[in-house]
């Protein structure tokens, strides 16, 4: 808009008229007379091209001939500057987004078009490019753009396609590009700490899949095994398919590993003395979907409503529901399936189960337990699930049931020290924990750890508040133990266990009283959903951050009125 302004100076009066269109009405003028081939006093040579232009408009709109031109350089005064750096396509787009300030980017160009933006210091028009490529990351090339990022010393590209390996290593093993990686490369990848994989099975098949690929990578195995972490694979695993690879049999490096890892099972007392890279768990922070499963409505009622919380959209969906109402019920994720385990309905306690199959977007039926139970801790380990403790209508229990998704079959294993009603349970390196609970006389604040290769619970150290009806998850090789009622106050302190230094420790509180609070990991954070504030069934939900030490409050669940069991799905 155009406009006077009138101004007084002593005796003078003058008007100042601004024309704001000005720039934007010149610069289409100066394409088209650098078009007409008019006024042009610089010519840019690529391999055979020829591009003329305007000095001044090429140093007002491009650092990299500001610098050639402002700086009394050769170039500043000859006609004709070769351009060695940039491709002929690519320094044309970029001369005419010099004059129009716009430049087309697609897949065929834009490689050509980042190359060039980031020779001549076109940093936005470098960030655009990045932008695209990440828009179309997939696991079958995004190996190749970080190469390319990396080569221009682009951040934010690195950085990208980094969080897309970690997060979908298991697609990105896959692929053509991931066997034509380099060994310093490989290396690079199966060291990371935040690879999300469901167990150290997908990275030592992936490992073994690129040493096989090509002969001449036989001789390399000994070092690539030494950086895949063999004492989280599973005894069986170990046994079964590690131990019997001919590659490694023939190898004494390779043996000397497999043996390393072997006393790390059968040595249990010895592993806190073991602190190498090896036996360091992965902490991945990948995004997962959280599913929210049965329940309670808010006047108490059993559910089997599902619901699907998306941490990107930060919004809550309705999924599909179970067939039987289960409220009190046991959750657990592997294979990248679902679980609900047993609960109670309305009327009796359950040992039904079923199953949900995200790709199908349907639940099905399985494998029923051995015993009926409601108020029951479940947790996922190397590929099976354990199902502790209980409440089975007329008593507590402490029976563990172990089902094995592969067979499809339920298995006793050694019962827990205490009779756990109510009580937290979750995997923490190679062992299941199972937290306080009640015995319907007392309430717990005991901690007890089992070990599957010697089918046998012990004690540990116990928490620092007796809890039942807590909230329990593992998050950055740490036990966290939130919420809860013990016995006369319910519960918003949250406790953080320690199992090298077998100790418990205080973090922040959560802001609101939660029993009957589901806990789960996901994105390196926490997250505290529903459960009872001694009053009220909550749809609430917060977030802890270990690194500020702090919850804050999310969307509420839509449906549910609390008393969810939870479970995290990686996001296709």
């Amino acid at each position: 808009m155009d406009g006077n302004e009138s101004r007084n100076s002593g005796d003078e009066r003058y008007v100042l008229f601004k024309q704001d269109d000005l720039f934007s009405d010149s610069f289409p003028l100066m394409r088209e007379i650098r078009r007409q081939g008019k006024l042009c006093d610089v010519t840019l040579k690529v391999d055979d091209h020829s591009f003329s232009a305007h000095r001044i408009v090429l140093s007002a709109t491009i650092p990299y001939f500001y610098a050639m031109f402002t700086n009394n350089m050769a170039e500043s005064r000859i006609k004709e500057i070769t351009m060695k750096e940039i491709e002929p396509q690519a320094l044309e787009s970029l001369i005419n987004f010099a004059y129009s300030g716009t430049v087309k980017i697609d897949s065929q160009n834009v490689q050509g078009l980042m190359v060039g933006a980031s020779f001549l210091q076109l940093n936005k028009v470098r960030d655009a490019c990045a932008d695209f490529l990440i828009s179309k990351f997939s696991a079958h090339n995004v190996l190749g753009i970080r190469y390319f990022a990396d080569s221009l010393s682009c951040t934010h590209l690195v950085s990208a396609a980094d969080k897309f390996i970690n997060q979908y290593f298991y697609l990105v093993a896959e692929s053509d590009e991931f066997l034509g990686l380099c060994f310093e490369e490989l290396i690079d990848l199966v060291r990371r700490d935040e690879l999300n994989v469901p167990s150290e099975e997908k990275i030592f098949d992936a490992c073994m899949k690129w040493v096989k690929h090509e002969n001449s990578r036989t001789t390399l195995l000994p070092r690539v095994l030494a950086n895949v972490r063999l004492p989280l694979l599973s005894p069986q695993f170990l046994a079964d398919h590690v131990a019997t690879e001919e590659l490694i049999k023939t190898s004494h490096q390779c043996r000397d590993l497999v043996d390393e890892a072997k006393d790390c099972h059968l040595m249990p007392e010895r592993r806190a003395l073991v602190q190498s890279y090896r036996t360091r768990q992965r902490h991945c922070n990948a995004v997962g979907y959280i599913y929210a499963v049965g329940g309670l409505t808010k006047s108490g009622d059993s559910v089997s409503t599902c619901e699907i919380y998306n941490p990107i959209k930060m919004e809550w969906t309705m999924g599909e529901p179970m067939s039987t109402l289960r409220s009190r019920v046991g959750v657990a994720v592997t294979g990248g399936k679902l679980y609900a385990f047993g609960g109670f309905n309305g009327t009796e306690r359950l040992s039904t189960v079923e199953v949900y199959d995200r790709k199908m977007r349907k639940w099905t039926q399985g494998r029923s337990m051995l015993c009926k139970r409601s108020a029951v801790g479940v947790a996922a380990l190397n590929d099976l699930v354990y199902v502790c403790g209980g409440y089975d209508g007329v008593t507590s229990l402490n029976t563990v049931e172990c089902y094995n998704p592969k067979t499809d079959t339920w298995a006793t294993v050694a019962p827990m020290m205490k009779y756990r009603s109510a009580g937290g349970v979750a995997p923490l390196g190679q062992h299941i924990y199972a937290l306080g609970g009640h015995d319907g006389l007392s309430i717990f604040d005991s901690v007890e750890r089992y070990d599957p290769i010697t089918n046998t619970w012990t004690k540990v150290k116990p928490m620092l508040n007796r809890r039942c009806r807590l909230g329990v998850a593992t998050l950055n090789n740490k036990l966290y133990a939130c919420g809860g009622y013990d016995g006369n106050t319910f519960l918003s302190s949250v406790e953080m266990y320690d199992p090298v230094k077998d100790t418990w420790k205080p973090v922040a509180s959560m802001n609101v009283k939660r029993s009957r609070v589901a806990l789960c990991a996901n994105m390196g954070k926490l997250w505290a959903i529903g459960g009872y504030n001694g009053e009220s069934n909550l749809m609430s939900m917060e977030i802890y951050c270990p690194e500020t030490d702090t919850w804050t409050f999310d969307a509420p669940m839509c449906a549910h009125g609390g008393g969810v069991g939870v479970g995290v799905l990686p996001m296709p």
